[in-house]
């Protein structure tokens, strides 16, 4: 198999095909992260019943992609009127196939079947119910890059196929450490400062990150992909939620307001900027943001820490670079390498590697020791302070310690002067008087390089660098 990281994927399906059971695997994820390839290499393509749907393809075409698959194993007869005799074809020519082996069917796009009123799910769910589920060799896997259908019609389905996915996986975008092990095996030799910053534009998107060309500086490399004429990735934000969601408009509004608002907003404040009632349908905007990789909502802590009105915040690196850079016009086609020292690439660098460090918690937490200690983690932003002092990420130890944690962004090892010590100790200060936290709290400096020696470095009681973010 020539896959990059997914051992915990990997593990899964090793699982699945050794259960000695019929299987039912949905494997759910944004585009381009690699649901096909994950699956299509695990099994060397030897399915005994392969189809994909058709992007925007209608009912008629959609139908037509199913009987060539069929085709493709022995279908001779015509192209079926319903998907409930389309289906009843496939399961009478799989009959053959059914030996000790597993019988691996692999449908792909899932989605782009469920045309309308072509009755589609209802048919598919008799397909399992009264077919799959009776064989124990069959394996039957789904992939689908438009989540929300794939959550509302499979995963929390009410009809036919309530309950009877076996197993879910949803594959999120690779590590910093599968990120390096995947622009290596591409001949790419970047230090790991440039494939940070090339994380920081284009996240673990694999599909994304085999667009570096081997050679190529990251600002090449930018402008390249962003800056030029016709620039491939500079129309990609469009397409991207086109593809997942079927109106893609609010998703891409919420985006935008999000973008803005680097701490992040509660869902009253969203729907404010929106114009909107807080209702279901803004809930419901949200929670599929959520299953998509977009945002993330997390907890703030008050007296205590508060898990009923907490914060969204957009942590999709690309959503990020595209709202900062792509949706005002610029004409230089070589606008990062002109660019590299201006106020506007700088504050982004510093926002970008805040992000990165909140992907990457678990490796935090490696780093520092605690992979073991029982932890909650949230963000704190006051609300009697002058300024609205604001901490982005604290670590709650079951050992009744708080890593307050500092995160910058530096091309140098990080320099803690008197004024910046000064800002810790005050937020230190702030956050104790208004939240009442009787637990130690512990400076802790997120770095690329860790820090400069100085005379104020005795208040820092942990620092972890970026090499700790590569961890496995």
């Amino acid at each position: 198999m020539n896959i990059i990281g997914r051992k915990p994927e990997l593990q899964q399906l090793d699982e699945y095909m050794q259960s000695g059971k019929a299987e039912f695997v949905a494997l759910y994820g944004r585009r381009r992260v690699g649901k096909t390839f994950l699956v299509e290499e695990y099994y060397s393509h030897r399915f005994a019943f392969s189809v994909t749907g058709v992007i925007d393809g209608t009912r008629s075409e959609q139908m037509e992609a199913f009987q060539l698959a069929m085709k493709a194993i022995g279908y001779n007869g015509k192209k079926p009127k319903t998907w409930m005799e389309a289906f009843n074809s496939l399961g009478h020519l799989l009959e053959s196939q059914l030996t000790k082996k597993r019988c691996v069917i692999f449908i792909d796009e899932l989605p782009c079947f469920d045309t309308p009123k072509a009755g589609f799910i209802k048919a598919f769910g008799h397909f399992w119910n009264s077919w799959c589920q009776k064989h124990k060799e069959v394996m039957l896997l789904v992939c689908g890059s438009a989540t929300t259908w794939m959550v509302k019609n499979l995963i929390d389905n009410h009809g036919g196929l309530h309950n009877r996915i076996t197993h879910e996986m949803h594959l999120s975008p690779f590590t910093l450490h599968e990120t390096e092990a995947l622009l290596k095996s591409n001949g790419c030799q970047w230090d790991r400062l440039s494939i940070v910053q090339a994380y920081m534009m284009l996240g673990g998107i694999p599909y994304y990150l085999n667009m570096v060309r081997k050679g190529e500086s990251v600002s090449q490399m930018a402008d390249r992909l962003f800056f030029a004429k016709k620039a491939e990735m500079h129309d990609e934000h469009e397409r991207l939620f086109a593809s997942l969601f079927r109106d893609p408009a609010p998703y891409l509004e919420i985006i935008r307001i999000l973008a803005t608002r680097k701490q992040g907003i509660t869902r009253d404040e969203i729907c404010e900027a929106l114009g909107k009632h807080n209702n279901g349908h803004v809930k419901d905007y949200l929670t599929n943001l959520q299953k998509c990789d977009f945002i993330r909502y997390y907890y703030r802590r008050t007296k205590k820490v508060n898990k009923n009105n907490g914060l969204y915040q957009l942590v999709d690196f690309f959503s990020i670079f595209h709202n900062t850079f792509l949706t005002r016009p610029i004409n230089d086609e070589q606008y990062w390498s002109h660019n590299l020292q201006s106020s506007t690439i700088n504050t982004w660098n510093g926002l970008a590697f805040e992000r990165v460090c909140m992907a990457h918690v678990a490796q935090i937490k490696k780093a520092l020791g605690i992979q073991q200690i029982g932890t909650q983690y949230y963000s704190w932003r006051s609300k009697g302070s002058a300024k609205g002092a604001q901490i982005d990420m604290l670590i709650e130890r079951a050992d009744r310690v708080i890593n307050l944690c500092e995160m910058k962004y530096s091309i140098y090892p990080y320099a803690l002067d008197k004024a910046e010590s000064l800002k810790i100790r005050t937020r230190i200060g702030d956050f104790v008087a208004e939240t009442g936290a009787k637990e130690s709290i512990f400076p802790t400096l997120i770095t690329t390089y860790g820090l400069r020696a100085g005379e104020h470095n005795n208040m820092v009681q942990a620092v972890v660098t970026m090499d700790d973010l590569f961890a496995e």
